[in-house]
């Protein structure tokens, strides 16, 4: 992709995030522009400035570039930052409402120019020629990187980046109808699949949150409204069925008093008394009755898990 070299226009859409920073202009043997910027003269290029945060730091750069490693040399190259720092900040203004504060992205590109000064090569040309590219790359690599709100694999972000371009290019024209997944794969080269794959990437930079309304009317409810829960009823379900066959298998008269107290609601007292029993006899009763159904329904529940898949199937 073409890397706008003009510091004048707005920034970059999202959607043309590249990847990493930039070469050095001189590496770049196969693009004609970068090199004639190249081999232009340094007096030139200042000639031709555009922006007051381009200072003429062609000396400073040379120096830096004789000095060995030492206190002299990070004085020389922190000056070289200072004086190139209002350029970043510029950089990082154009891709202010994005999400990102302008303090952050500050920092970015910052951390951009520092990349750009230790890698410049005075004697390949003006320095501005090159912190450019670099410094966009860094924020832009920001965006990859740190402002998806949902996490996807780089691949992914890739696929999505050429489906939105490619989406982009295909609809340019008025009334151009939505194109379809077929359209986009021959476009991109891409297969269906990985054109799909692009497509639902397209939702993960930005998350809606479950307190989002999901209707404009009076009966209102939020996407939080529209996911189910566990319900607590299923497990009193599965100790229903579980215990039916302990409770056949007990006398009739503590199935009898088991029903009064449980689905009749009596008191032990009332059932004592219709049977002509104690009241203490009746609690025995209950207590030893439940603890007889719920030991063999956890018997039963440890002898399936025991056995296996494979051998309750045989």
């Amino acid at each position: 992709m073409l890397i706008d070299m003009s510091t004048s226009r707005p920034g970059v859409p999202e959607d043309q995030i590249v990847d990493s920073t930039p070469d050095h202009p001189a590496d770049r043997t196969t693009d004609q522009t970068n090199e004639q910027t190249v081999q232009q003269p340094a007096d030139q290029a200042a000639a031709r400035r555009p922006h007051d945060d381009a200072p003429d730091t062609a000396a400073l750069f040379r120096r830096l570039a004789d000095l060995p490693d030492g206190p002299e040399r990070d004085s020389a190259r922190d000056e070289l930052v200072t004086a190139w720092l209002p350029m970043a900040h510029r950089i990082a203004g154009r891709f202010r409402d994005r999400g990102e504060s302008i303090e952050d992205l500050r920092q970015v590109a910052a951390l951009g120019l520092v990349k750009a000064i230790d890698r410049f090569d005075p004697d390949r040309g003006a320095f501005e020629s090159y912190a450019v590219p670099t410094i966009t790359g860094e924020v832009k690599r920001h965006f990859r990187d740190r402002m998806w709100a949902l996490r996807v694999p780089r691949r992914v972000q890739e696929l999505r980046n050429k489906v939105r371009v490619a989406r982009r290019e295909l609809t340019q024209n008025p009334g151009s109808p939505e194109p379809s997944v077929a359209a986009v794969a021959a476009h991109t080269g891409l297969t269906e699949e990985e054109v799909n794959t692009g497509m639902e990437a397209l939702d993960s930079f930005s998350t809606l949150s479950l307190d989002a309304e999901m209707s404009t009317g009076e009966d209102g409810y939020s996407l939080a409204d529209t996911l189910g829960a566990a319900d607590s009823s299923y497990d009193v379900v599965v100790d229903r069925e579980s215990a039916k066959e302990g409770l056949r298998r007990l006398p009739e008269r503590e199935r009898a008093i088991l029903y009064m107290r449980f689905f009749e609601d009596m008191t032990q007292s009332r059932i004592a008394d219709r049977l002509g029993i104690s009241q203490m006899h009746v609690s025995r009763l209950i207590s030893r009755s439940c603890a007889r159904v719920r030991d063999e329904v956890l018997a039963e529940r440890a002898g399936r898990r025991g056995k296996g898949p494979g051998a309750a199937a045989s």
